[in-house]
Order: structure tokens, then sequence, then C-alpha cells
């Protein structure tokens, strides 16, 4: 029993190494980033009770959704800070902000570089591939090697909407409530559960939070402030 904890404990360690090394080649997260196995639980166990409920609520929302919930879950597969601009306003376009678009593609590398690790180490299967019958219109149809726990889109959703808010605070509200709406899609869309869209969001504040405390983002963060600011005279 003794050598079969310290086999346990030698290989949280070793994924906690594994993370921390991933973090030091980012840009702007380094030894900030967010300890996941501190800040989100673990999903619940494939077949418990737990885990079947959040089955059937995913079956549920999924099915039930309309055609339009569908497509518009589809148009974010390949999420941007763009699907923010109903919020922000039509003069906030693609092309338009290098500064803009530059950092929050490195924002989106980091954050997918951090989730991706989270999700293999739980390896929580996707709802498609528990359930193949009830996803034949799945928004999205990955190998099994996909994992669903945390949704990468609630959390990248989540960072980039607390981090428009810090540009626009007088739409902080809507923009926050769209982020939200970005992890809710991938539910009517099929491919995430609920409790993997709640760990998204609160792992994308975490990670919002990082992105913020970091000097060298702050540096940044203050041009692309003028740049929008310009757009907006």
């Amino acid at each position: 029993m003794k050598l079969k904890h310290s086999l346990i404990a030698l290989l949280a360690l070793g994924l906690q190494l594994a993370a921390s090394s991933k973090a030091e080649e980012t840009k702007y997260l380094g030894s900030g980033v967010p300890d996941y196995l501190t800040v989100l639980p673990p999903p619940p166990a494939l077949g418990s009770p737990e885990d079947k409920a959040d089955l059937d609520a995913v079956v549920r929302i999924h099915t039930s959704s309309t055609p339009e919930q569908v497509a518009r879950s589809k148009g974010e597969n390949k999420l941007t800070i763009f699907h923010f601009a109903p919020v922000i306003g039509p003069w906030f376009l693609p092309g338009k902000f290098p500064k803009t678009e530059s950092l929050f593609k490195e924002v989106e590398v980091e954050s997918k570089t951090i989730v991706n690790t989270a999700k293999d180490h739980w390896q929580r299967p996707r709802p498609y591939n528990v359930d193949p019958a009830h996803f034949p219109n799945a928004i999205e149809h990955e190998g099994k090697t996909s994992y669903s726990y945390p949704s990468g889109h609630s959390t990248r959703g989540t960072v980039f909407a607390f981090l428009l808010a810090e540009l626009f605070p007088e739409k902080r509200e809507a923009l926050l409530e769209k982020g939200r709406e970005s992890g809710w899609l991938r539910v009517e869309g099929g491919v995430h559960y609920p409790e993997d869209v709640f760990a998204g969001r609160v792992f994308g504040q975490a990670l919002a939070q990082s992105f913020l405390r970091n000097p060298a983002f702050q540096h940044e963060f203050a041009a692309v402030k003028a740049e929008l600011a310009a757009a907006q005279k």
C-alpha cells in the first residue's frame, strides 16, 4: 500500500513539474501560472452518479437546442476576441488592430498550453465519445484523446472577457456575460459537459489575474489600450 501511495505521489509530482516546465516556456505566465490541481477540483469519476447526471444534462441541452443555437455554437469553434464585437462595437474588426491581435494571440496560445496540460491530466472523455448515439450532430467530433475537462473555450472566453473588461470597463458586465455564453455554447453544441464549462470559468478568471499581474504583459497591455483608444476618437 505504501508503495502504491508513493507511486501516485511521484506521478502527481511529475505532472506538476511538466506543467511548470511548459509554463516557463510561456512569455507572460511563466512561474506565475495558476496550478490547475489547486484551482480546480477533479471532474466526476467516469460512470459515477454525478458524471451520469452531467451527461444527462448535456444530452438534454444539446438535443433541445435550436438550429440557430447550434449554428452559433459552430460559429465559435475558433473563438477569438472578435466574437465580442457585438458588445464592444461594429468598429472592432480583425485586421485593424495589430498590437491588440498580437497580444491576445499570445494569450490564447498560453491559455491553451495550460488548459491542455489539465485536460491531459484528468482525461475526461467528451460526451460524444461516452454516448455517441445522442451526439451525431455535435459541432465537432475529435478523437478520443481530445479531452473534456476543463473546457478550453470556456477558459479562453473567460480570459478574453476579463481582459477586455479592463480595456472597456463601461462594458464590463456585458463582456463577462458574453464570456459565459462562449462556454455555454459548447454544451449546446454537444462537445462539453456543464461541469467542464463551470471549471473553465473558474480557471479562466485565475489565468486572467495571472496575466494582469505580469509586468511584461502590463507593458504590452498599455500599448493595446492606446491603440484601441485612438480608434475611438
